[in-house]
């Protein structure tokens, strides 16, 4: 009988006893909506309210500006984060506001569109658990369990935290470690023998100061500059997709 090659993990996860994936961007490609809704909303935002800067007043760039001030965060971090980066000083109503606006656009483009899994990310998740090795899906979006349910990966996750479970805990929003913490600590792996995988600059450092053995960044733009951000911030290997941490077994 011949034995058919199938995928096992890399050797650089082989150390590692669990793995805390971020879902947008990472398990499903969500965060292309995410970042679509932002700039509906805070070009909106910047039209009635511009900043007194003209330099201030451009537009929302998904490429720039929703890597270094939105992507990881909580929608009212990330508000926050973004308005201040233009010079303006916006009230709790003010970010609440176009905060809202997103999460109403983002919801009507999920329930329109649907949301799938990345290829890579579940073959590499299949592979880790046909080697035992549990894994946790960690988002700052309460979207997160529709997301996975929608993409149909749900059941690959042993645990998810995201950003209900984050509000009810009071955990801190990403570049702090929280989330990824309450993932290892239900996981009952220590972080220094867990691995986190992450598309966001502040996902990548949360990684860092939280001491997990691994953070691996994903750069799905393919952008050397996006690529050299993510180790500047935290990760230890950067890949385009998860299916580089795969080779043939037998």
């Amino acid at each position: 009988m011949t034995v058919q090659p199938h995928e096992v993990i890399a050797a650089v996860l082989r150390d590692v006893k669990a793995v805390v994936f971020d879902t947008d961007g990472v398990i499903t490609d969500s965060a292309r909506v995410h970042a679509a809704a932002w700039k509906t909303a805070f070009d909106a935002m910047l039209a009635e309210h511009p900043p007194e800067d003209p330099g201030q007043r451009r537009p929302f760039s998904i490429r720039d500006d929703y890597l270094r001030y939105v992507d990881g965060k909580s929608r009212f971090d990330g508000a926050s984060a973004f308005l201040v980066s233009r010079g303006l000083r916006p009230t709790d109503a003010t970010v609440r506001a176009v905060a809202e606006h997103k999460e109403r656009l983002f919801t009507e483009r999920l329930r329109e569109h649907g949301i799938d899994a990345y290829p890579g990310t579940v073959r590499l998740v299949r592979a880790l658990r046909r080697a035992g090795m549990p894994c946790a899906a960690a988002s700052a979006s309460r979207h997160a369990h529709e997301l996975l349910t929608r993409a149909e990966v749900l059941d690959l996750f042993d645990v998810l935290v995201d950003g209900g479970e984050a509000a009810r805990l009071g955990l801190a929003g990403k570049p702090q470690p929280d989330l990824f913490l309450e993932a290892a600590r239900r996981l009952g792996v220590p972080t220094g023998r867990c691995a986190v995988v992450e598309d966001a600059l502040a996902g990548v450092e949360a990684g860092r100061r939280g001491g997990f053995a691994l953070v691996v960044g994903v750069n799905r733009a393919h952008d050397p500059d996006s690529g050299a951000r993510l180790i500047e911030h935290g990760a230890d290997i950067v890949v385009h997709d998860l299916a580089e941490l795969l080779q043939e077994g037998v």
